[in-house]
């Protein structure tokens, strides 16, 4: 497998070919990792698909002896919302040699198409990031809560899977992003850690809202980065709850906002408002992949479930894509369209890839 580390420290200069005609015809492209086609292409006018609905944008892809192809990709609508739950069914591969005027359908079943399990290559982390200012503490701290652990029992998986993990942190008016689990893979971990909150957790009832953001914005980047290392692509979410708005007033606005917008594009920002003293607009921008407000402590946990939701529906768009090519070492590089329908959707990409050393069977 490529390293991953590699492409990441050159995406900013380095160019990628790939194929919009036949085999032997290649164009350039930059680098894109997580945002539009990320290593793919658009799709060559041989095929005559009509306008793509999905987005499959590639993450990476590598080859396997003796003759598999595998495609890390996320499905997303032209929206930019996730689509999770695809089968090996709903996609059909169109591969290109340097003798064919366009596309051949290969065969799903004779290729032993399959959607694997990505856990090798991916991982999915997600901050929890809790206001625990006076207001908080002195009127909505059970309620809080509970939403708090039906988060974190949605959004675990029911067995502990390493791909998934969820740290907690929480803020008031100090200069500091407060840990109260680390990052961790073990549901009861953060659920205990949920239960011991108390109301005289802060010495500070102020609130540094614009500080948390930034905070941890930088801890889920670091987090990716912690991935590229290890030659895994990374996912990450950033949950922000309040119940007002920024009054420590270390940190700007427009910095919080700049952060958030100049993140990586495989971070999600989601915020959850609380009561009437919040500012929805700042919010929103703040939580610019999905945002909720409750008016009271009582609709807190049904917020929460909405959000969770969300990062399951997020987490579950990553596709680990495999199939048995029938190209033989010799055949060089190879043009490969993936498509998929669902329901009235359909998408696909362009990428390609050397046949070197394939031979007949596959693992």
């Amino acid at each position: 497998m490529k390293s991953l580390a590699t492409y990441f420290g050159i995406f900013s200069f380095l160019l990628l070919s790939f194929s919009c005609g036949n085999a032997d015809d290649d164009v350039e492209l930059d680098l894109d990792f997580g945002d539009g086609l990320g290593l793919g292409e658009t799709v060559d006018d041989c095929l005559d698909f009509p306008e793509s609905d999905l987005v499959l944008s590639i993450q990476e892809q590598y080859t396997t002896l003796p003759g598999k192809v595998s495609i890390f990709f996320k499905v997303s609508d032209t929206d930019g919302n996730p689509v999770s739950g695809l089968t090996a069914d709903q996609f059909t591969i169109y591969e290109q040699g340097r003798n064919d005027e366009c596309f051949n359908t290969i065969s799903a079943s004779e290729s032993y198409a399959r959607i694997s399990p990505n856990s090798q290559i991916f991982n999915a982390n997600t901050l929890l990031v809790l206001d625990l200012s006076n207001s908080v503490l002195s009127s909505s701290l059970d309620e809080l809560k509970t939403a708090s652990v039906s988060f974190v029992n949605n959004v675990m998986p029911t067995t502990t899977d390493e791909s998934y993990k969820m740290a907690i942190y929480w803020f008031d008016g100090e200069d500091e992003l407060h840990l109260l689990n680390d990052l961790t893979s073990v549901k009861q971990d953060l659920i205990d850690a949920i239960n011991s909150i108390s109301d005289d957790i802060s010495d500070d009832p102020s609130t540094d809202l614009y500080g948390a953001v930034i905070k941890s914005t930088d801890i889920a980047e670091d987090l990716l980065e912690e991935s590229i290392k290890e030659d895994i692509i990374g996912a990450a979410s950033v949950v922000i709850f309040t119940d007002g708005t920024d009054q420590a007033s270390r940190y700007t606005k427009d910095a919080a906002l700049d952060k958030v917008d100049d993140a990586s594009a495989n971070i999600s920002f989601f915020t959850i408002g609380l009561g009437t003293e919040i500012d929805t607009e700042v919010l929103s921008e703040i939580g610019k992949t999905y945002s909720v407000f409750a008016g009271n402590a009582e609709e807190l946990e049904n917020t929460f479930n909405d959000i969770s939701l969300k990062i399951s529906e997020r987490a579950n768009s990553f596709y680990l894509f495999e199939y048995c090519s029938p190209k033989r070492d010799g055949s060089g590089d190879n043009n490969l369209v993936i498509q998929v329908v669902d329901g009235n959707l359909q998408g696909a990409v362009q990428t390609k890839f050397s046949a070197d050393g394939f031979t007949g069977g596959c693992e």
